[in-house]
Formats: structure tokens, C-alpha cells, sequence
């Protein structure tokens, strides 16, 4: 009985586990895609690790309900550029406030990753597909 009890609360703990993983993960999320500094005199250190970081580099920030309070700190994304079909990975290091004036459904991101998916940053904002990578 005791065994019984072990093995069905083992199978609960893994069922939970895939549950909140997967509740996590986003695949293909549709968003818009805007330019933002990530260096000294652009703004504030990045929310995730308090540090300003090089535009060279590729960046985004999510708005908040994306952020998730900075569950994807660090954490890489995809984003397709859904105009060309270019896609690039970019590192999460900040977040696009939702509650003071971001939109929800923002990608932010910095002037490589514009490059990379073959960009005018003049545009100013773009339709992307966002995922967890």
C-alpha cells in the first residue's frame, strides 16, 4: 500500500512539473517589435541584472505579462521577422513596463537584433512572432 501511495505521488510530481513547464514556455506568440537602447544615457540599467548592456549585442525586452516578473531574465528568444521570414535568437535582459506606458504586447529590442532580421530601424515598429528558445 505504502509503495502504491510512493509510485502515484511520484507520477503527480511529474505531471505537475510538465504542467507548469509547459504553462511557461510560449511558441509563437504574436507581437510588435520596437528599437531600444540598451546602453548608457538610453534609459535605466536593465531590470534584469541592474547593468546597462552594449546595442551591439542581441537584446530584447518583454512587456510585463511576458516578463513574468523576470522569469525570462536571461533566458534567450526567438523573434521572426514575419515580413521577410528571417528569425534570430536574443537574450532577455530587461522589461517593457506594462504599467507605465508599454503596450502589452511589445518585444523591445536592440538595433543587432534590427540588423540581423534585415531592418530599418526608422520603421519604428514592426510585427513579429516572438517564442521561448
Amino acid at each position: 500500500m505504502a509503495h502504491a501511495k510512493l509510485t502515484a505521488l511520484g507520477v503527480l510530481v511529474v505531471i505537475l512539473l510538465h504542467v507548469s513547464t509547459r504553462a511557461m514556455a510560449i511558441e509563437q506568440m504574436p507581437a510588435t517589435m520596437t528599437l531600444n537602447g540598451f546602453g548608457p544615457g538610453e534609459g535605466e540599467p536593465a531590470e534584469c541584472d541592474g547593468k546597462f548592456h552594449n546595442n551591439k549585442e542581441m537584446l530584447a525586452a518583454l512587456s510585463t505579462v511576458w516578463y513574468e516578473g523576470g522569469i525570462r531574465c536571461q533566458r534567450m528568444i526567438s523573434i521572426r521577422n514575419d515580413q521577410n521570414g528571417r528569425t534570430v535568437r536574443a537574450r532577455v535582459v530587461d522589461e517593457c513596463d506594462s504599467r507605465h506606458g508599454c503596450k502589452d504586447n511589445i518585444v523591445d529590442t536592440s538595433v543587432a537584433v534590427w540588423n540581423a532580421l534585415g531592418l530599418d530601424t526608422n520603421i519604428g515598429e514592426v510585427p513579429v512572432t516572438w517564442s521561448d528558445s
